[in-house]
């Protein structure tokens, strides 16, 4: 990953994805997420890897069994992200050759996530851990794993994550719903890019 911010687009449309995830590319946002429950999401994510896929990580959120990691990986999706810790979903990820992001909320569930190779911990939903939360969990994390604030973090608070040792961040309605404009969701994407490397500036 380039800056560690993924985007969640809940909601978006095959109609509205190249579009959608040109405007956040150029707004420096490469990491990309399609919720599966989303109107028709595997075309909207095929669409999205045929056209960005060799600069830009595109995949999938809310994958919750193993034969849609399938149907990724055989579009060429680069990442999965659960809302839930599924050592199946996360085996299959990995030997799919994608990266893998699932749901965790307790230290159990992050080290089971890891022992079955996950590239990093989604800490969610992270408005209700807080930053002190995380900041507990890395004193028994491995110092190399990776982890992201999904709910509940955003511009506003950027900074107090990244204190703590929060690796990055999955920002859905802050950055993207389905009635925004393009204008809209240009000028959103832009101002998380800058308040995020405002904000790891200072750490």
């Amino acid at each position: 990953m380039t800056r560690p911010i993924i985007a969640i687009l809940r909601g978006l449309d095959p109609v509205n994805a190249i579009d959608t995830c040109n405007i956040l590319i150029d707004a420096g946002i490469e990491n990309i997420e399609v919720p599966l429950n989303s109107p028709d999401p595997f075309r909207s994510i095929s669409q999205m890897v045929d056209r960005f896929g060799k600069g830009a990580l595109i995949g999938a959120g809310t994958v919750l069994d193993i034969a849609d990691v399938k149907r990724l990986a055989d579009i060429g999706a680069g990442m999965v992200v659960s809302p839930d810790c599924n050592p199946a979903v996360i085996d299959a990820t990995r030997a799919a050759g994608m990266q893998s992001f699932p749901g965790c909320f307790t230290a159990s569930e992050c080290f089971t996530a890891l022992r079955h190779g996950a590239t990093g911990l989604k800490i969610f939903p992270a408005s209700i851990m807080g930053p002190s939360g995380v900041a507990a969990l890395r004193a028994v994390l491995p110092k190399d794993c990776k982890v992201y604030a999904v709910g509940g973090a955003g511009s506003d608070n950027f900074a107090d994550w990244l204190k703590v040792g929060t690796t990055g961040f999955g920002i859905g309605t802050a950055l993207f719903t389905p009635d925004l404009t393009r204008d809209d969701i240009r000028d959103r994407a832009r101002a998380i890019v800058a308040s995020y490397d405002q904000a790891a500036a200072k750490i």
